[in-house]
């Protein structure tokens, strides 16, 4: 559905719509019981509140196509997931408040272990502390100049993002984003040359092969975090915000950088840093007369998954399960539960797998479904839905969508 089709039918009211995101929620069946995480964990309020919504499973880009959480997050507020992909480093680079100008590149970094030979021993080193990155960050900034001269005039700033992110930022005329990724995305190997896409980024290729040099000689005394591995170039570009698009005045309560950089990029405001589940609930409940739409983001979900820690990413299933009630207590308009993408613990990575997710509107109609799993919403009324769709579905359950046509 286009959104300006979407854009031109809305209709603004005082109803509210909170979605609930647990990234990376999906799963596959693992152990002696075949249950994915969800299906494992013991959510009794999810499942009451199953049995009175519409449910379903999305599908955040399309069939067999594994999401980034870029593109998952843009479907899940309505936004095409392909017409408007950005670099994850642009996401990032938001999510830390850099001061963005047209003439940047921006590109999200991850330190890296490499061992004698130069082969990839652990992508994240050791997930190090954020304040560990803090200091590689301002080691980088004093030790790492660009002196080439397809560099000249072209100036390098390190931030750092969470635990083993960072953001590496180049400021200059005619950067390109068209690089290969230097990340292999698998142990045992070396990072990928950052080669040109095209011929245009040839230059930036050129510049990018000698930052990631002298970053690897600045890093070779650390005993982890020896070297850099870089995702997601992006340029800066601007989209409609929300406001425009749908009407709402919009809050993201979110703790990673990536996706408060992705909820300002589509205009929402954002609450300040938050430590725990229970903290963000209170951010909910605090804010909860000032906006129409809020985007609660769980992040630990995606993190256990990746880890390949079932269990662990049952217990925060649970917690989140937990602090349902009092989301129900601001009696929403449309609550909706979903993920962003799966993450299933048995891949220790994203997957193309559909998410479940759960509408609760006094206006929806509910189905057969009794509790909140994969295997459960598979036979809900959403059916398996494009993503992209989800925000319309739950403007129209709040009202804030006109009639179509005569």
């Amino acid at each position: 559905m286009k959104g300006e089709l979407i854009s031109s039918l809305k209709e603004k009211n005082r109803t509210k719509i909170v979605f609930l995101v647990m990234d990376g929620l999906g799963g596959l069946p693992m152990g002696e019981r075949n249950l994915t995480e969800l299906e494992a964990a013991s959510t009794p309020n999810l499942d009451t509140l199953a049995a009175k919504s519409l449910c379903g499973l999305l599908d955040p880009v399309g069939p067999g196509i594994t999401p980034g959480s870029g593109p998952a997050h843009f479907a899940l507020f309505g936004y095409d997931p392909v017409e408007t992909l950005v670099g994850r480093g642009l996401l990032s680079a938001l999510g830390v408040d850099f001061p963005l100008t047209p003439r940047d590149l921006l590109m999200r970094a991850n330190f890296a272990t490499i061992d004698s030979t130069g082969n990839l021993v652990d992508r994240r080193a050791g997930r190090i502390p954020s304040e560990e990155n803090e200091r590689l960050c301002r080691k980088l900034t004093q030790r790492v100049k660009l002196t080439s001269p397809e560099a000249a005039g072209v100036e390098v700033f390190f931030r750092t993002e969470k635990e083993y992110r960072a953001v590496v930022a180049l400021r200059g005329d005619d950067l390109h984003e068209e690089l290969e990724e230097t990340d292999p995305q698998k142990v045992g190997v070396p990072p990928h040359p950052p080669r040109a896409l095209t011929p245009e980024a040839k230059r930036t290729e050129v510049i990018v092969t000698e930052l990631l040099t002298k970053v690897k000689e600045a890093l070779a005394d650390e005993p982890k975090a020896n070297m850099l591995l870089l995702r997601g170039y992006g340029k800066y570009r601007t989209f409609a915000s929300m406001e425009e698009r749908y009407g709402l005045k919009a809050l993201a309560i979110a703790n990673y950088p990536m996706y408060r950089g992705i909820a300002r990029l589509v205009g929402m405001e954002v609450y300040p840093l938050t430590s725990t589940l229970e903290e963000e609930i209170v951010a909910l409940e605090t804010s909860y007369q000032n906006y129409d739409f809020f985007f609660l983001h769980i992040k630990p979900t995606d993190s256990r998954g990746e880890d390949g820690d079932f269990e662990g990413k049952v217990k925060v299933i649970e917690e989140v399960d937990a602090l349902i009630p009092r989301v129900l207590a601001l009696n929403p308009d449309v609550l909706v539960v979903t993920g962003d993408h799966s993450t299933p613990a048995a891949l220790k990575s994203h997957s193309w797998h559909p998410v479940p997710a759960l509408l609760y509107a006094k206006t929806c109609r509910p189905d057969r479904v009794t509790r909140f799993g994969e295997r459960d919403c598979l036979s809900g009324g959403m059916g398996v839905m494009p993503m992209r769709h989800l925000m319309a579905l739950a403007l129209a359950h709040a009202g804030r969508l006109q009639k179509f046509g005569a």
